[in-house]
């Protein structure tokens, strides 16, 4: 059931956003998708760090255990970010829980990542999958909150400033890791 779901995100099929939504028992789901998605992701990576003498085989498995917890911290503060966003500026109507899950589903095409290491197109590949789980995002957001598409893309835009702004105080202070953007699928 798991992976017909993930298809039918990558697919952009709004009725699985509604459907998770609601799913209560899916949460555990979009918790294995999200892992799924930074291991592969961190894979390919690893792949890509052993081509890079410097970083080498350490550095590469290191990457990838800082990946899927940065992928997991992510997936957790970006939901609760657009929660709060989409509820208080456009009263969306939605649980933590049900954006949760629906944005969890999301990060699906980020799995694209796992393709890094391939030189010239990997790059591009994973940027693709990039901009497919943003607009998957959005449509969870939609979907989730019960707001308009354009209501939805605000939403994503202020809560990627907000992350952004997060993401560049932890840096400044050192603790930039946890929140690394990249991790969250964009």
């Amino acid at each position: 059931m798991i992976w017909e779901r993930m298809i039918r995100a990558a697919k952009l099929d709004s009725s699985l956003y509604n459907e998770v939504e609601q799913d209560v028992s899916a949460t555990s789901q979009a918790l294995i998708v999200v892992v799924l998605v930074a291991v592969l992701s961190g894979i390919g990576g690893l792949i890509l760090a052993l081509t890079i003498p410097f970083l080498g085989l350490g550095g590469g498995v290191r990457e990838l255990i800082t990946g899927i917890i940065s992928a997991l911290i992510a997936w957790a503060v970006w939901s609760l970010v657009t929660y709060w966003v989409g509820t208080s500026f456009f009263g969306g109507k939605a649980t933590y829980g049900e954006l949760l899950r629906c944005l969890g589903f999301a990060y699906t095409p980020s799995a694209l990542g796992f393709f890094i290491f391939i030189p010239v197109l990997g790059p591009l590949i994973a940027f693709v999958g990039s901009v497919w789980a943003l607009v998957a995002m959005v449509i969870g957001i939609r979907e989730a909150l019960d707001v308009t598409t354009g209501n939805a893309v605000i939403t994503a835009i202020i809560g990627f400033v907000i992350m952004l702004i997060v993401t560049a105080v932890l840096g400044a202070l050192g603790l930039g890791g946890p929140m690394n953007l990249g991790r969250m699928g964009f």
